[in-house]
């Protein structure tokens, strides 16, 4: 018990908003940038956090970094911990009514802003949406209290979900590029022949969604939109992403093709499984009353 009250008590409040920066992020230097910090300082804090607690938290390599176990625990019980701190102390300087932190990658469905305007009526808090290239639109890291996902939820998330409508999909190609050059429609199962551009942080596409027989090749990954759009632009491949995503990222290089017989894309409403911000219960509960 005493070592316990030992490294709680050796513990600073930027060294836990660094770690969750950085299971956000998973990646030092985004990180750090979020932060506005340098990159040797986040290394240092986090080195100061582990020692504290006389735990390894990250496994970094020259290729990625990973939570541990001890991390993955800790980013999952200190993430609502700071965002109700967040709140406490944003009530304590009275700096205005409740506030509900909604996250999305890339694109907030329009569907949300009914469900928004609905939300601030009927509670008065306002609503700050957050935009994170992170797996679950950085609820995992307490960056939102509430998110809107596309996709399959990564496995084992301690969330609960709602699907809130589905999408469809549409390819993008290079302009001039020989893949698809000429058509405006092609058929999801010809896709297998052609090289795929891989999000693999928030992209909702990738090889496995095809049979094990055939089954398009990787070509390249990305780690957000923005670098996966200019790889496909590049013409390193095709990418496939939901419709109204494409719409809203449109690039003066690509061009986008009619997908037939593509599986839609489920958007999701997510929440912590447990500990879960009032308001962030609130909405969600409104949601499910809205698809129910």
């Amino acid at each position: 018990m005493d070592h316990v009250r030992d490294a709680a008590a050796g513990v600073e409040l930027r060294q836990l908003r660094g770690f969750l920066a950085l299971a956000d992020e998973l990646n030092f230097t985004h990180a750090a940038d979020r932060l506005g910090v340098g990159q040797p300082a986040l290394t240092r804090s986090l080195r100061a956090l582990e020692a504290g607690l006389g735990v390894r938290l990250v496994e970094r390599t020259t290729r990625r970094v990973a939570l541990t176990d001890a991390g993955l625990r800790l980013r999952d019980e200190l993430a609502p911990l700071i965002g109700r701190l967040d709140d406490t102390l944003r009530a304590a300087a009275g700096s205005g009514p409740a506030l509900l932190r909604l996250g999305f990658p890339s694109l907030l469905p329009e569907a949300c802003a009914r469900l928004n305007a609905e939300f601030e009526a009927a509670t008065g808090a306002g609503i700050r949406l957050v935009r994170r290239d992170a797996e679950l639109a950085g609820l995992a890291s307490g960056a939102c209290d509430i998110a809107v996902v596309r996709g399959e939820l990564p496995p084992g998330a301690a969330v609960r979900s709602l699907v809130l409508l589905h999408e469809p999909r549409t390819a993008v190609v290079a302009r001039g590029a020989a893949e698809l050059a000429g058509r405006r429609v092609v058929d999801w199962a010809d896709l297998a022949d052609l090289p795929l551009v891989v999000n693999t942080v928030t992209g909702t596409t990738r090889p496995d969604l095809w049979p094990a027989a055939r089954r398009p090749r990787l070509a390249c990954t990305a780690d957000n939109l923005d670098e996966w759009l200019e790889a496909v632009a590049a013409g390193h491949g095709v990418g496939v992403v939901p419709e109204p995503v494409a719409r809203r990222h449109d690039h003066p290089g690509l061009r986008r093709v009619r997908l037939k017989h593509a599986p839609p894309v489920a958007v999701r409403l997510v929440v912590p499984a447990r500990d879960a911000h009032p308001l962030a219960e609130r909405y969600f509960a409104a949601a499910a009353g809205e698809v129910s």
